[in-house]
């Protein structure tokens, strides 16, 4: 690859959690980029940077923050500003932006709308079968059969899916979305260990990132509800040999081709979650943006400087970007939520040990839902609150110093899982024979 020639940056880093904590100290530690602002930012966020206090999924306020500021480029976190259209804002206001427009979030915004994608495109998926009401609901289910897998269309933080055996469960679940104004996709369930890769488009070119673990339900064995994500590792050493070349291959390239054939270039992350089932690998879900917690793991390891790259994808560069180079140790990062997460969290108590936690040699936390009392003390304000991320030799360092960084952290009625990445450290994660370059095509019934 040729490198894109060295310019100067300027970047403002639009989102509240811990995806925009990484991706700031990662920006910082760029030699490219000059200065960094964030909006609106956490505790942790602004001891690093200035903070502005706007509505991030305001698209107006956004653009007119970066008109201000001047930047060079804007990187949109969440899911939320992206689907309601920042991007566009932006871009109007003729600033780069890392980040699908309102069109192109409608990848991640409605899971019926990305499975009629992957249908055109020929991704291999799950089948799928959209419902409007309890009727339909009732026998895409019975076509299925269980564990039943059933989605909001709609954005749902990750906590939109039930994936369980009891049919009035997985009904009661569908039913909820309906009577919020919403419909449901039921899909049939994959089986076999679960893969997210991060894809960096250009609305052309794709460029894959180091691919990751996370772990969506509460408790440990995957138990309890899903999250947002407990905890994620990278990389994975036991995924089969030429995984992401297929992922590229299968599933980005032609996604992105397909977005651009119908005119909505897609220019950003494409977050492809997968299962690699024993009758191939199949893509659970489109995500439009960096997942939160691989990101924390999956920045941790990277060694090219990420504004040059992410500024290549705003303009349509990433086949001149330079070539991605990545720390040989393992990165692990491990959540640390509010009591009754991922309900209604308990909010608005102190924080301690975080000075510990970063003298660990190896270890750095990442601010998610957190703020700043009236004695300027660090407080929770969210379901997860942080995360620990430790880099180590070998998966087994790497989640002792993560874990050992967690014991630090003093939080009331705080929880956190203590099997993040322990099935791998054990040599206990299997994949198919199966599992890639295999059986036919499962395209998704829109």
């Amino acid at each position: 690859m040729h490198k894109v020639p060295l310019e100067t940056v300027k970047v403002l880093v639009i989102g509240p959690g811990g995806r925009e904590h990484a991706i700031v100290r990662s920006l910082l530690a760029d030699p490219n980029v000059s200065e960094v602002h964030a909006a609106p930012g956490n505790a942790g966020i602004s001891k690093l940077v200035p903070t502005y206090g706007i509505n991030g999924n305001d698209p107006d306020a956004v653009a007119a923050l970066a008109t201000r500021l001047a930047v060079d480029l804007v990187v949109v976190g969440p899911e939320a500003p992206l689907a309601a259209g920042v991007s566009d804002a932006v871009r109007n206001a003729g600033i780069p932006v890392f980040g699908p427009s309102k069109a192109g979030a409608q990848l991640e915004a409605s899971k019926a709308f990305a499975k009629e994608i992957m249908a055109e495109a020929g991704v291999p998926t799950a089948m799928a079968m959209v419902a409007a009401n309890a009727e339909e609901a009732a026998s895409a289910l019975d076509t299925f059969g269980a564990p039943y897998v059933v989605k909001d269309d709609g954005l749902a933080a990750g906590k939109g899916v039930v994936v369980t055996r009891n049919r009035d469960e997985a009904l009661a679940h569908a039913q909820s979305c309906f009577d919020a104004g919403g419909s449901v996709v039921i899909e049939e369930f994959l089986d076999g260990p679960e893969v997210s890769l991060f894809v960096l488009c250009d609305g052309q070119n794709t460029v894959p990132l180091s691919p990751a673990q996370d772990f969506k339900r509460i408790f440990d064995n995957d138990e309890g509800p899903n999250t947002g994500g407990m905890g994620a590792y990278t990389p994975l050493e036991w995924a089969p040999e030429g995984l992401v070349q297929e992922v590229i291959e299968r599933v980005a390239q032609p996604t992105v081709n397909e977005m651009a054939r119908r005119g909505t270039p897609f220019v950003g992350v494409l977050f492809v979650g997968l299962a690699l089932t024993s009758r191939g690998t199949r893509v659970i879900e489109f995500n439009v943006r960096f997942g939160d917690p691989e990101t924390q793991a999956v920045l941790a390891r990277l060694k090219t400087p990420l504004g040059a790259l992410l500024l290549a994808a705003a303009k349509g560069e990433l086949d001149k970007a330079e070539e991605l180079r990545w720390s040989k140790e393992t990165a692990v990062a491990v959540v640390v939520a509010s009591e009754n997460y991922p309900g209604t969290p308990r909010t608005g108590d102190r924080i301690r040990g975080l000075k510990k936690v970063e003298e660990l040699e190896g270890v750095h936390v990442i601010h998610a839902g957190t703020s700043f009392d009236e004695e300027g003390k660090v407080i929770s304000a969210g379901g997860r609150v942080l995360a620990v991320v430790a880099l180590g030799s070998d998966l087994v360092e790497a989640r002792e110093k993560a874990y050992d960084g967690v014991e630090l952290v003093q939080l009331e009625g705080s929880q956190f899982r203590t099997d993040i990445g322990r099935k791998a450290a054990r040599g206990e994660i299997r994949v198919s024979a199966g599992a890639t370059g295999s059986l036919p095509i499962t395209n998704a019934k829109a």
